[in-house]
């Protein structure tokens, strides 16, 4: 009876030092805490517009680039809390940023009436990314048009020189990038699902060969990019690249059926892990990362691999823990940035979904 009573005991011991390790993570308190940070030290109320960080900055707002990422996240938080508008206020201070210029309307690197600036084509895809996936969320038809319009905007950025791909920037036709072929796969394969209109998977199918052919390293790591006319290959790899290129290839899969995407995806993602989180961390840009995730999210919803995930779940509980101050504020740099507090939002929305 002593023996039994000892090892019940023992047992009762175990399971509470087993579930003391392994709290229950609240994903969304953190996610709400966030949002309130990023309205109180980086919204402007009386413009409708965000700052960049919470320092001194070299312009009034912030650049385009951090807004592509709060977009998203508002999309994220949106749909774990449904009865709340985040995204509004979001593309509100978006539009700010639209220029109607030839050859098709676009949005600018910076606030339009603050100054004429260039026209990124990855920036608008990342938008055109976020309003998609709140049209398959909502069915807003507003959502869809925001998205045809950069896809038309993107596709000026496409020529033959180099066999093909999209530019990074409309002024300076220099490189073709992943950051800007990956995404525009991912904007052409989202159309064709919601449209069926043959173009767009067209268009995708042509970027991902190319995209393959020139910028697709060693297991499925990709190249940063292609330089115009040199050809010469910028090989940094970063993880958003190949992020948006393990998403691509679980979107053709799901729509062709092919089994040889299905295969590429599962062997990027093996190899992602293996090249980017070293000594039990990925690298600090958290948004970069929150794009791979995405990637790995989207493989998740097919295979159903859980354990492939845990690297972002210890990643971002490590961040939590190690990278932020005393008022929540995210970031490894004392200045705080709008793009670090957007990645980790929608990190934590991603990871309460799967969690």
């Amino acid at each position: 009876m002593k023996s039994g009573l000892t090892l019940l005991f023992l047992t009762l011991i175990i399971l509470g030092k087993s579930n003391a390790q392994s709290p229950v993570v609240d994903y969304k308190a953190r996610i709400s805490q966030i949002d309130q940070n990023i309205n109180k030290v980086f919204y402007e109320p009386e413009t409708g517009l965000y700052k960049e960080t919470n320092a001194k900055n070299d312009k009034p707002h912030s650049y385009l680039w951090p807004l592509c990422a709060l977009i998203q996240a508002a999309n994220e938080a949106e749909q774990l809390d449904p009865g709340k508008a985040h995204m509004k206020p979001v593309l509100r201070a978006i539009s700010q940023y639209h220029n109607d210029n030839p050859p098709a309307p676009g949005y600018q690197a910076y606030v339009t009436k603050e100054g004429k600036d260039a026209r990124f084509y990855d920036d608008n895809q990342w938008i055109a990314i976020a309003c998609l996936d709140a049209y398959n969320r909502t069915k807003s038809k507003s959502y869809l048009r925001i998205a045809e319009e950069i896809y038309r905007f993107q596709m000026t950025g496409f020529d033959e020189k180099a066999g093909g791909g999209l530019y990074w920037k409309e002024d300076e036709k220099n490189t073709k990038n992943t950051c800007s072929n990956g995404p525009g796969i991912l904007v052409a394969l989202q159309l064709y699902k919601i449209t069926k209109k043959k173009e767009y998977l067209t268009t995708a199918v042509q970027l991902y060969e190319w995209t393959n052919k020139h910028l697709r390293g060693e297991n499925g790591i990709f190249y940063d990019a292609i330089k115009i006319p040199s050809l010469k290959i910028d090989s940094a790899k970063y993880t958003y690249n190949t992020g948006t290129m393990l998403q691509s290839n679980v979107l053709l899969y799901v729509i062709t059926k092919e089994k040889k995407y299905l295969e590429e995806a599962q062997l990027i993602a093996g190899s992602a892990e293996k090249y980017f989180y070293r000594n039990n961390k990925l690298p600090d840009h958290y948004w970069f990362n929150v794009v791979l995730l995405r990637g790995y999210e989207a493989l998740y919803e097919v295979d159903r691999n859980k354990k492939q995930l845990q690297f972002f779940f210890d990643d971002a509980e490590r961040i939590w823990k190690n990278e932020k101050d005393g008022t929540d504020l995210v970031g490894t740099k004392q200045t705080k940035t709008l793009i670090d507090q957007s990645a980790m939002m929608e990190m934590y929305g991603r990871l309460e979904r799967l969690k």
